[in-house]
């Protein structure tokens, strides 16, 4: 049985989510393309904000993962206007204290699970190359490369490697 559960983030969850947001940016750096001093320097507001879903006209299911009431996990699928047929990971992370108990193939399964109810036919994101236990577990959980490696960010020499996961079978395609 898991001693987790995960919640969907709601305009009233924005200290939480900031809480959990910057503490994943000073645990992981090297894995996202934003920063902590970036994000660390937006106002109450603006954090607000990015959780008001409706008002920013974004198709977005924003989780997090808690054990024991602290928040252990974060992740975002975003469903972007002009690409419709696919869904986005993003903010993926889970506390290091947190790894290995399922946590993170748990929100890849409720993203992939409102992707597929959103009638996507592909799950899309970028893992930093470096990063072995990532990019095992988005193999593991059916995520192939897709394209060469990009920099993590401008005049980095880290670099991200695109990743898909199809949704459908060829066949179900076909009918």
């Amino acid at each position: 049985m898991n001693d987790f559960n995960i919640k969907l983030l709601t305009p009233n969850d924005w200290v939480l989510y900031k809480s959990v947001r910057l503490e994943s940016l000073l645990d992981s750096p090297d894995s996202f393309g934003s920063t902590y001093e970036q994000e660390s320097a937006l106002s109450d507001a603006d954090w607000q904000s990015r959780l008001d879903l409706k008002a920013r006209g974004l198709d977005a299911m924003p989780l997090v993962a808690q054990q024991g009431g602290r928040a252990v996990g974060l992740a975002w699928g975003v469903i972007h206007a002009t690409e419709v047929e696919t869904a986005h990971i993003y903010q993926m992370w889970v506390s290091p204290a947190a790894r290995g108990k399922g946590i993170a193939k748990a929100l890849l399964g409720e993203i992939k699970t409102w992707a597929i109810d959103k009638e996507c036919d592909c799950l899309a994101l970028d893992v930093t190359t470096s990063n072995e236990a990532a990019v095992c577990l988005y193999r593991s959980s059916g995520f192939m490369a897709m394209g060469p490696p990009v920099p993590l960010r401008r005049d980095s020499f880290l670099m991200m490697q695109p990743m898909e996961m199809a949704l459908h079978s060829v066949a179900e395609s076909t009918f």
